[in-house]
């Protein structure tokens, strides 16, 4: 079945084949170490289930997600050869449950440390773990001064099994940022520090850094899902997300007439208004009322009026393909989460992971 075949209202199809290319992209950019799969928020918006099962399958032997919850989803899908990481670690009292469902978590702070350092004494065992250093971001991370601290202990991670050292950039999608040179000063010179443990550094854009930001491991998400990591230039990634919701009525209205909630469009001549049945709901943000535009056989149709719960309306006067039945894209590699995200006046990953749960999903190219 195509995404414009069969009864639904609105159509996802997910390109697992498109995600793949570009973990492999992104692998040969970063020779120093493998490649993850950050697959949290549902591997923003687009399933973490099947994009997980896909990475694996190309390979991939790291798998990230940001909460245990989401861990805990996935367990069935990541074999246990496979590392299953949390970003935000554990929240206190959850050691035991991730310990037993071999999790790995981001300790994030030396109390986290402590924790997973007397859940890994109550079970006899080495518990593999995680350590990030803050180096600018002031979100998650020992600083310096609890880095020093946790230095000067040499039982610290006698314990535990400690896989990764890593840090966040705040800002690699701009290359010519002083911080990011700086960020990886702080990081090699704090990391020194500790125990001899591999690193984990960049993230989509940071991979695009080169060698300053090389390391053993690199943690890409928004790229494998066809979001820019250079902005400013051309998208080196695939896009992986077709949107396309159904025409539900065509309607003829006269110059002066108006659409939508509180008269905000008003037609300069007669027109013809298509009705499509998606909305907020969805993740079709509101912020694009009077911004957005659609495709409709290739014609782009602009959004007349504002987005509504459960209904879009485009002028399609030029687009006499346009009939009820038939489809308005929404999304897709001629109209990219990155170009729709600017309309928005937001980014593309809040384009993704916002969208809703009544969109009919077609996975191409599972594993």
């Amino acid at each position: 079945m195509t995404p414009t075949e069969g009864t639904a209202s609105a159509v996802l199809a997910i390109d697992l084949d498109a995600i793949a290319a570009n973990w492999r992209d992104l692998v040969r950019r970063h020779p120093s170490g493998p490649v993850a799969a950050v697959v949290k928020a549902d591997a923003y918006g687009l399933g973490a289930a099947p994009v997980a099962r896909r990475l694996i399958a190309e390979g991939a032997r790291h798998v990230f997600v940001a909460t245990l919850e989401e861990a805990l989803a996935l367990r069935a899908v990541v074999p246990r050869a496979v590392l299953l990481g949390v970003l935000n670690g554990l929240v206190a009292g959850a050691e035991a449950e991730a310990a037993a469902s071999g999790i790995v978590p981001v300790l994030n702070e030396p109390a986290a440390l402590e924790r997973w350092r007397a859940c890994a004494a109550a079970r006899s065992e080495r518990l593999p773990a995680i350590l990030q250093i803050d180096t600018g971001m002031n979100r998650l991370g020992l600083g310096r001064r609890e880095v020093e601290r946790v230095a000067q202990d040499p039982a610290a991670f006698a314990a535990l099994d400690l896989r990764y050292v890593m840090t966040h950039f705040v800002a690699s999608e701009e290359p010519e940022n002083p911080l990011n040179r700086e960020q990886v000063r702080r990081f090699d010179a704090l990391r020194a520090m500790l125990p001899p443990v591999p690193t984990s550094v960049a993230n989509s854009s940071g991979i695009f850094l080169g060698p300053l930001a090389a390391s053993d491991l690199a943690r890409p998400g928004a790229a494998l899902y066809g979001i820019n990591p250079t902005p400013g230039h051309p998208n080196p990634m695939r896009t992986a997300v077709t949107l396309e919701a159904r025409i539900l009525q065509v309607r003829d209205i006269e110059a002066g007439e108006s659409v939508g909630y509180n008269s905000t469009w008003v037609a300069a001549r007669p027109a013809r208004i298509a009705t499509v049945a998606a909305g907020y709901a969805d993740g079709y943000l509101r912020s694009l009322s009077g911004r957005g535009v659609g495709l409709v056989a290739g014609r782009q149709v602009p959004l007349a009026g504002r987005v509504s719960m459960d209904l879009l309306t485009f002028d399609v006067t030029d687009a006499p393909e346009a009939a009820a039945g038939g489809w308005v894209r929404l999304l897709g590699p001629d109209l990219p989460p990155d170009a729709v995200a600017e309309r928005a006046g937001t980014n593309a990953y809040e384009i993704l992971t916002a969208l809703g749960a009544r969109y009919r999903r077609y996975y191409r190219g599972q594993a």
